[in-house]
């Protein structure tokens, strides 16, 4: 028992500390490795068992930006998605979420965020990780798609004004859509509080079958089986420059991209044998 508390306490100096941060962010790749993501792995191969598609898209000889749908009330998408590319492509890449500011608000969420290489979403963020060679993750939807009702479940919201096909063109670095079915499932948005929301500053305050009226139990995600599939990379590299600036072309890469996921959504709901 003294070990684990003593564990427990040196976690949780690590998490609220600069220690092992390779920049500023606060990102720290030996605390992933070593404590975070054991910690989602049995989530990721035993409970949600999770099948991952087309991970030769994602380039292996460069950054790139992987653009992927959001959604199941609380995102533990984003963090299946880096623990998929993490362990299963063959180049093992660390995978740096743009997160929303939130994420960063939050005692202990702010924490992890930081340290599994979360950063704050926005172009300049962006723009700085495909420089810097980083592959990054985002998921434009935002809390449209995190929160969205249960029976609007599969059915992308607004991808933002499509800032992220701006980044790939300003850095030329290529758009790798992606899809997650599985996680829409996890906790059955079948309504809202609103008042609650707004007292606790949250952007929605979700209600479930289960939550909250089983108060903690209703956290409990529901074990449904996940796929993760990667479509061919978007290219940006042979635009010309000042191609970001063109808010046709911007529109028009950012609606592709929301156009493939949504098409392999549809066929990934469509062809999955059973929701668990």
């Amino acid at each position: 028992m003294q070990e684990l508390v003593a564990s427990g306490v040196e976690l949780y100096g690590r998490l609220t500390s600069d220690d092992g941060a390779v920049d500023d962010f606060g990102f720290d790749p030996g605390l992933v490795d070593d404590a975070l993501m054991p910690a989602l792995r049995p989530l990721y191969e035993k409970y949600f068992r999770v099948e991952v598609q087309g991970l030769e898209h994602v380039p292996a000889d460069g950054s790139a930006l992987v653009v992927a749908n959001h959604s199941g009330t609380l995102p533990l998408d984003a963090l299946m998605l880096q623990l998929c590319l993490r362990d299963h492509h063959p180049d093992h890449p660390r995978l740096r979420m743009l997160a929303a500011d939130l994420a960063f608000q939050l005692p202990v969420v702010r924490d992890l965020a930081r340290k599994l290489g979360h950063v704050p979403a926005c172009p300049e963020n962006a723009e700085r990780l495909l420089l810097e060679g980083a592959l990054a993750g985002v998921m434009p939807e935002g809390y449209g798609g995190l929160g969205k009702p249960f029976d609007e479940r599969y059915r992308l919201q607004r991808f933002g004004r499509g800032g992220f096909a701006a980044v790939a063109l300003r850095t030329g670095r290529p758009m790798v859509p992606c899809s997650i079915v599985g996680a829409e499932e996890i906790y059955p948005m079948i309504g809202e509080s609103r008042t609650l929301a707004r007292m606790l500053k949250l952007p929605y305050f979700p209600i479930t079958p289960t939550f909250p009226l089983l108060g903690v139990l209703g956290l409990v995600p529901l074990p449904t089986k996940w796929t993760i599939r990667f479509d061919p990379p978007v290219h940006t590299d042979t635009f010309p420059p000042g191609a970001a600036d063109d808010a046709l072309v911007v529109g028009k890469l950012a609606g592709e991209v929301k156009d493939t996921i949504q098409h392999r959504l549809n066929e990934m709901v469509r062809q999955r044998d059973s929701l668990f």
